[in-house]
């Protein structure tokens, strides 16, 4: 179903991944997107058209560059993301328990979120905090269609309007409900409230709410 939506590009990228696994995962969630988009759009599927932005996210070509995208998987889920006026970041994770958590944040966050992973109880509560405030970041920095690295040490725990220094804006993150053992979050460029409306496919059929942020 999924497998004949994409286009040559993406079916040569999920045929690179080595385990049959993910190339599914990598086969639903860009099928998925070009399907909502597509749904926005009012436009097949498999015509939509992708090209790199100004700093890599790849950005709808004309005439459905007013939508924005974005795409994550990890584990066992994926998460997509459709707008129609805003820049959209969307980011998964699957909480690794056998993760060094405190090390990597000491490593790359702020200080104050460093000691918040740190002070856990036990390494799956600070695996489960570095996630927390690890898909808050990646959404934000997908909003802005750049790079991780540069902007690990953002500020996002408590905050809903969060800053990016590359290239410097402001972008309105907010949790988005997943399974359990997993984090995920939401990200439109700009500091204005938005609201969302939350599909889960669990693959006997699809659920609809409302969740407003």
């Amino acid at each position: 179903m999924f497998a004949g939506l994409l286009d040559d590009g993406e079916r040569a990228r999920a045929a690179a991944f080595q385990k049959p696994h993910d190339q599914r995962l990598f086969t639903i969630a860009h099928g998925a997107i070009r399907m909502l988009a597509g749904r926005e759009a009012d436009a097949g599927p498999a015509e939509l058209t992708w090209t790199p932005g100004e700093h890599g996210k790849p950005e709808l070509m004309p005439p459905w560059s007013g939508l924005h995208t974005s795409v994550s998987h990890s584990g066992d889920v994926a998460a997509v993301a459709v707008t129609t006026s805003r820049p959209v970041g969307v980011d998964i994770q699957r909480v690794v328990p056998s993760l060094d958590a405190a090390a990597l944040s000491a490593r790359f966050f702020p200080p104050s979120e460093a000691s918040y992973v740190a002070a856990g109880r036990g390494q799956r509560e600070r695996a489960n905090r570095f996630a927390r405030l690890w898909v808050r970041k990646e959404a934000a920095v997908k909003s802005a269609g750049t790079r991780l690295w540069p902007n690990l040490a953002i500020e996002v725990r408590g905050r809903d309007v969060v800053t990016c220094s590359e290239p410097a804006g402001l972008h309105r993150v907010a949790k988005v409900t997943a399974p359990g053992g997993y984090h995920a979050a939401v990200a439109l460029a700009g500091p204005e409230p938005f609201a969302m409306s939350v599909n889960i496919w669990a693959g006997s059929g699809l659920a609809r709410a409302h969740d407003p942020s």
